[in-house]
């Protein structure tokens, strides 16, 4: 039997989890708006009130009060379009069709969003009925039940913050990202090393033919032998056969020694360039499910009577998020400045049999710069997802050191990238790529650089709330001087 404390862990663990919470959250909200709409509604099955439920109760309030208008508003208007035509002309196949585009025309006007199919449902079920006001005013109970069970019910059970869940998707990019730079350090310190890199030389024509000599001059050893006894004459004459078997063996690494040629084609440096390509381009990917938890996250710090700087928090993670977001997209372009890097080697090897890209001094001072760069990243995302002031001062303490660090291997690189460009003047615009696309990195994850950022955010939605109070503050007065 486990330990009561592992099953808590357990709980921990899946409770954090935002599809548990919502599968559990909408089975207990329809199964409360169910029975609430029994004693409430005429009709024998109010199922209308769970399934209310079941489409307003979201992860976060904000999102089930949102919801919860939306899901409400369709419902009426689709009510309201159905009694209209009910009055009318009753149920035809033309109405039927009429009432489905006023619905869906309707449903676009009064901004329902996702429930748009919602009017057009509502206005079909209570038009089909032969008594349509007691349908419809029952179906508007129903769901006025299951909308506000669902937004009791996150009321009073206030659903978690999911700031930790987005915290953990930042630093897990800034960690891929990190990965990504280790992999493209490696290639820039060392190009050809590839798995089976060192069987030993096996191109060159020398070695190939040489046991041919050998071979032709064992014939005339064995025809010797003949003269000396003539019994041994069978003995004699076998081995001239063994002896000339070897000259075609000899002949046949000939071919062995041209089969590099190929590799040399399609050389693995290209090959694994490419791959890191493919892997920055995966990163938009990993930027945009990180989003989503970010937006989840943004909507559980609304409305929620635990969280007293809401705001604040959303600024940090949002600008967090948008710095890596720019890395991401720099470390593309690094990965394609590789990647052009590695395909002009490959003409240059093939005319010059060059093996390297850049010397190997300046190869391991890129490695240690980009080594640096990516611990610098995880340091960011440690700051910004840090949730006590010591916690804070001490992720900012160990980004700066790994800024500086950064910094000074950069400078080191820089200075042999410049002698790289003297002595090969063809490549300084790849070399001086590689450069910008680090210190532009280096520059989003200044400190400075971020805490002007959060200030302009600051003032942004400053600015946006000032805006919408004056406008509400304008309808107000204008509402008082009415008559």
């Amino acid at each position: 039997m486990p330990h009561p404390w592992h099953r808590w862990k357990w709980w921990q663990r899946w409770g954090r989890d935002p599809v548990v919470v919502q599968t559990l959250r909408s089975t207990a909200a329809a199964t409360i708006s169910y029975v609430v709409a029994l004693r409430l509604s005429s009709e024998p099955a109010p199922l209308t009130a769970p399934l209310t439920a079941l489409l307003v109760v979201q992860v976060t309030l904000y999102s089930t009060l949102t919801t919860s208008l939306r899901r409400v508003n369709s419902v009426v208007v689709g009510v309201l379009i159905a009694i209209a035509f009910s009055a009318l002309v009753g149920l035809t196949w033309w109405s039927l069709a009429l009432v489905i585009l006023a619905s869906l025309v309707v449903g676009r006007f009064v901004r329902v969003e996702e429930f748009v199919p919602e009017v057009a449902i509502s206005a079909m079920l209570v038009l089909g009925v032969t008594q349509v006001a007691d349908t419809a005013w029952d179906r508007v109970l129903e769901t006025l039940i299951g909308a506000v069970v669902g937004l009791l019910f996150n009321v009073v059970l206030v659903p978690p913050v999911w700031v930790d869940t987005a915290g953990d998707s930042i630093v897990d990019l800034a960690r891929r990202m990190r990965r990504l730079l280790l992999d493209i350090g490696e290639e820039l310190a060392d190009p050809d090393a590839r798995p089976g890199a060192g069987a030993g030389p096996r191109a060159g024509p020398g070695p190939g033919p040489a046991p041919v000599p050998e071979a032709a001059t064992s014939v005339p050893e064995a025809t010797t032998s003949v003269p000396e006894a003539t019994t041994p004459v069978p003995e004699a004459t076998t081995p001239v056969p063994e002896a000339t078997t070897p000259v075609p063996e000899a002949t046949t690494p000939v071919p062995e020694a041209a089969a590099p040629l190929p590799e040399a084609a399609t050389p693995a440096p290209v090959e694994r360039a490419e791959a890191r390509l493919h892997e920055a381009r995966r990163l938009d990917n990993d930027v945009a499910d990180v989003d989503a938890a970010l937006r989840q996250a943004e909507d559980s710090l609304r409305l929620n009577p635990r969280v007293k700087e809401g705001l604040l928090h959303r600024i940090v993670l949002r600008t967090g998020l948008d710095t890596l977001e720019i890395s991401a997209v720099v470390l593309r372009v690094l990965a394609r400045s590789l990647t052009d890097l590695a395909k002009e080697r490959q003409g240059a090897r093939l005319v010059r049999q060059e093996a390297r890209l850049v010397r190997r001094e300046t190869g391991l001072a890129l490695r240690e710069t980009l080594r640096h760069l990516g611990d610098t990243l995880v340091s960011f995302a440690d700051l910004v997802t840090s949730h006590s002031s010591d916690g804070a001062e001490t992720a900012e303490d160990r980004l700066s050191q790994h800024l500086e660090a950064a910094h000074t291997a950069r400078d080191a690189a820089a200075g042999l990238l410049k002698a790289e460009a003297a002595h090969d003047p063809d490549r300084w615009q790849l070399y001086g790529a590689l450069l910008t696309e680090i210190d532009r990195v280096l520059d989003e994850l200044d400190p400075d650089h971020r805490g002007r950022r959060l200030l302009e955010e600051l003032d942004r939605h400053t600015r946006a709330r000032e805006e919408r109070r004056r406008r509400v503050t304008s309808l107000a007065t204008r509402a008082r001087r009415t008559p």
